[in-house]
């Protein structure tokens, strides 16, 4: 009887169906409006029916390559020209996807009586720490206007103290670099500042998600699945806008009003954009933006440009 048992049970452990593991994947983000549909794909559960199991840590883009390079995640969000940086300082990443493009919605916001970036020379800009998309974006309108970094004086603030420095009158700040949500913070303070450039006028901001080498070699089927869930949660904000961004909002502290509002100044990019993207465009950007670095002093050396992306999982 007890043998009959045991054969019993052991003929239905056979029979019954092995649930894959879930692969876990740390990835790093800011609060960033783009990268809001991967926190949509994770508190919807699009990652875990994909058969992962992601844990979304908030990290500065500033220490981000840091965080990449302990281990500590193995996947992040950030704009095209960090991942050149990060490249160059040694930490070797590889981008899968595109995320967004910024349509207004990264920009300069200045103090009353600044109206145009010229009238910056000799002023003092508040902009996060070099290598960060804020710091470049600033190179990037001084250049086109003429001026560089050594034109202005530069005091490194996160986006939102940026923004928060113009709104407050802060003393010794007269133009800061910033991006959605804050940008709509000083756009709905006009008599403390004002936003004189945005990406509509330098466009310039497009951010990727990308990994390790290591994690992509390792787990192809987790880094498709990374694709498939952003894709699906780009499919959901279509299907269901009203519970998408009330999700997405709640992440940054924010109505799902408020924040489809600020989502109205970027586009976020689905797969035929990302093909597009990816067949000419990203390469061409990355060789501009890697000339503007070593201008800049942000890198000594360009690394080699035709390794910073892999194109499998958008096919």
């Amino acid at each position: 009887m007890k043998k009959t048992l045991i054969s019993l049970t052991l003929c239905a452990m056979a029979s019954t169906p092995a649930f894959a593991q879930e692969t876990k994947i740390a990835i790093g983000i800011s609060g960033w409006t783009g990268f809001a549909p991967l926190t949509l794909a994770k508190e919807a559960g699009l990652f875990k029916k994909n058969g992962l199991d992601v844990a979304i840590k908030k990290i500065p883009q500033k220490d981000r390559h840091l965080a990449v390079a302990s281990g500590d995640i193995q996947c992040a969000a950030t704009t095209v020209e960090t991942w050149v940086a990060w490249n160059a300082a040694g930490v070797t990443t590889t981008q899968i996807f595109q995320l967004d493009k910024s349509y207004g919605a990264d920009g300069m916001v200045t103090r009353p009586g600044i109206n145009k970036i010229t009238d910056l020379k000799g002023k003092t800009v508040a902009a996060s720490a070099p290598g960060t998309s804020p710091y470049f974006a600033l190179a990037w309108m001084l250049k086109k206007n003429g001026m560089t970094l050594k034109d202005v004086s530069i005091v490194n603030l996160e986006p939102q103290a940026a923004a928060n420095a113009i709104i407050a009158g802060s003393a010794g700040v007269d133009a800061g670099m910033t991006y959605e949500p804050y940008l709509s913070a000083v756009r709905a303070k006009p008599e403390a500042g004002k936003i004189i450039a945005t990406t509509l006028d330098y466009p310039m901001v497009m951010d990727t998600f990308g990994c390790t080498p290591k994690f992509l070699a390792e787990n192809p089927k987790a880094a498709q699945a990374l694709a498939t869930s952003y894709f699906e949660a780009l499919d959901m904000i279509k299907s269901d806008p009203k519970k998408s961004y009330e999700i997405m909002g709640a992440d940054v502290k924010q109505t799902g009003e408020a924040f489809e509002k600020s989502a109205a100044f970027l586009r976020w990019q689905d797969k035929a954009a990302n093909q597009k993207f990816f067949a000419g465009e990203h390469a061409q950007f990355s060789k501009e933006a890697a000339d503007l670095l070593l201008e800049a002093g942000v890198i000594k050396a360009i690394p080699d440009l035709t390794k910073l992306a892999d194109t499998r999982f958008i096919k």
